[in-house]
């Protein structure tokens, strides 16, 4: 299953030069990467990451991750990927910008 994670671009390219990405200061702060499902990540973006410019889409097949991923309900009841430990920059599939339309939404590519 192919989940996925909203990261700015120069904490990405920070984290493309070390190897492991360590999260946003949110994820930090949390505990763990914030990750979504596909019916979940525009959403996010939208409730998270409103008007963000240079945010990038990170695909990555949740079962290159591990006992560190886990599943865990969120306030509103849903479900949502959760990853206690930095992400290996490797096992990242596939990076979209998410570029933002005239309202300020970002455009999202074809999901997995």
């Amino acid at each position: 299953m192919t989940i996925y994670h909203l990261a700015n671009r120069p904490t990405w390219d920070a984290a493309q030069a070390s190897g492991a990405y360590h999260g946003s200061p949110d994820d930090q702060r949390d505990g763990f990467i914030h990750f979504s499902t596909a019916a979940q990540v525009a959403g996010s973006a939208a409730k998270h990451r409103a008007g963000q410019p240079d945010l990038l889409l990170l695909r990555v097949d949740a079962d290159t991750l591990g006992d560190a991923l886990r599943w865990e309900r969120s306030g509103s009841g849903d479900v949502y990927p959760h990853l206690y430990a930095p992400l290996p920059t490797h096992v990242v599939r596939r990076v979209d910008a998410l570029p933002l339309d005239d309202a300020g939404q970002h455009e999202f590519p074809a999901l997995d």
